[in-house]
């Protein structure tokens, strides 16, 4: 049973009702509330429901309304291959049809290409061929995100005609609220609103009221730098060209948050040390597979850490106390070392960081070392010699804990710039990379330290 909250006009609606109306086969009932759902909601309903019931949905469905369904669902990977396995294959196709382009090519580029064939062959030609030019571009480029369907004007129309046009047009494009206008050759000149379309004259000529100025993107261009474009500019949508200028597709506001959203857990995933974390993984197996390349290089870089302590057992032996203060330093150094670290990879992302000011980022990361160094160390020297009453070995721990931190803090804003400059993600900087590479550093610095002053202690 579906009912309108009075107050606001929501509608809330019966999950259990349209299961049950799924499970009597009550198709009519089932439609009736159904379709009157969210689109978000019925996407919701519709993962949630055993797979018996949804091979039903498939008959009480036609492609075009399931269409909707996977345009609006928030669908992992790995699931877009058990959902539309248990479709049949013309029904998969046609409603990939029916589907804006961009979001069809996001799902097929997540299936083999023995599959993507099989559908192409199966949809009207015309799909087809709208697909197939979005297919070959490369991955994470502003034409692998773009879709074909939007409005174009030619700049010699009146309003009236241009009027027309857009009615013509758009039921079938993803936004209407840009129109773009092009010359007699297909090449971007301008840009007009819906708004200037609406007060304008119907016998002004487009080429006299539209935006020359338009900013777009090429269509080889990195969906990071389109994102960053959109943002920066508050478009909803922007278009693509190619090096002549000749309109391709247009990206649109939705596609641009699919990419941050994708963006952000790709760099979480490196910086958590974790291959990848755009699925949720549903079996240990999985999640193991995915996690164990890194802590096995980790691993390696822990061992080189054992090793070297290792080396100074005699140190160790002499005063067996140097050995308790070890992971104080070592995780000391790690933290600040991450600190630094998630300092720089954001002004990377973000662009703050621009090539005049990245020697000004290490100096003055250079200078917080520093001073969180020393403020660290004399309250450590303080520690130990109100817990020990042992000074010098204070001013030993002290002085390994400010030069720890110092070195810590310059290598976790000297790595990502780097790895920047050698077109390498910072992500991959990762903080357990930068916390264990650390530990070997500040060890080294610790015991060194204590070995060249051994006699004193």
């Amino acid at each position: 049973m579906i009912e309108r909250n009075p107050m606001n006009e929501e509608i809330i609606y019966d999950e259990e009702s349209l299961i049950e109306s799924l499970e009597q086969d009550d198709i009519i009932h089932f439609r009736e509330l159904f379709l009157q759902l969210h689109p978000y909601d019925r996407a919701t309903l519709y993962k949630k429901v055993e797979p018996e019931l949804r091979k039903k949905m498939y008959f009480y469905l036609s492609p075009k309304e399931l269409a909707e369904i996977f345009e609006l669902s928030e669908i992992d990977d790995n699931d877009y291959k058990i959902f539309l396995e248990e479709m049949d294959a013309t029904y998969a196709a046609e409603m990939f049809a029916n589907m804006f382009v961009d979001n069809a090519v996001d799902v097929l580029n997540e299936l083999d290409k023995s599959q993507v064939v099989s559908y192409l062959t199966l949809m009207d030609k015309e799909s087809a061929t709208e697909i197939k030019a979005l297919l070959h571009y490369e991955e994470f480029t502003a034409g692998s995100i773009m879709t074909t369907e939007y409005v174009v004007i030619p700049q010699d129309s009146t309003v009236r005609s241009a009027m027309t046009i857009l009615r013509n047009a758009a039921p079938e494009a993803e936004t209407i609220y840009y129109v773009f206008v092009v010359d007699d050759d297909e090449r971007l000149t301008g840009v007009v609103s819906l708004r200037d379309l609406i007060i304008a004259h119907e016998d002004t000529f487009i080429h006299s009221i539209m935006n020359e100025r338009v900013v777009s993107v090429l269509v080889s261009e990195d969906q990071e730098e389109v994102a960053r474009t959109i943002k920066d500019y508050n478009f909803l949508a922007v278009p693509v060209v190619d090096f002549q200028q000749h309109m391709l597709g247009i990206i649109t506001v939705d596609d641009i948050i699919d990419v941050l959203d994708e963006e952000a857990s790709d760099d979480y995933s490196k910086l958590a040390a974790v291959a990848d974390m755009t699925t949720f993984d549903k079996n240990s197996f999985s999640a193991a597979k995915k996690r164990l390349p890194w802590l096995l290089i980790l691993l390696v870089l822990g061992m080189l850490t054992a090793n070297l302590i290792g080396a100074f057992e005699e140190t160790i032996a002499q005063v067996a106390l140097l050995a308790a203060f070890i992971p104080l330093i070592a995780g000391t150094a790690g933290n600040s070392g991450t600190q630094a670290l998630a300092v720089a990879v954001r002004g990377i992302a973000t662009r703050d960081i621009e090539d005049e000011s990245k020697f000004k980022l290490l100096l003055r990361e250079a200078g917080t070392g520093l001073l969180t160094g020393l403020i660290c160390a004399i309250f450590v020297v303080g520690l130990i010699y109100v817990w020990k009453q042992e000074f010098l070995l204070g001013l030993l721990v002290g002085a390994a804990i400010l030069v720890s931190i110092f070195v810590a803090t310059i290598s976790g804003s000297f790595i990502p710039l780097f790895m920047h400059k050698m077109k390498v993600d910072p992500a991959v900087a990762s903080g357990p990379f930068i916390t264990t590479l650390n530990d070997l550093i500040s060890t080294l610095i610790y015991l060194g330290l204590a070995t060249a002053f051994i006699s004193n202690l």
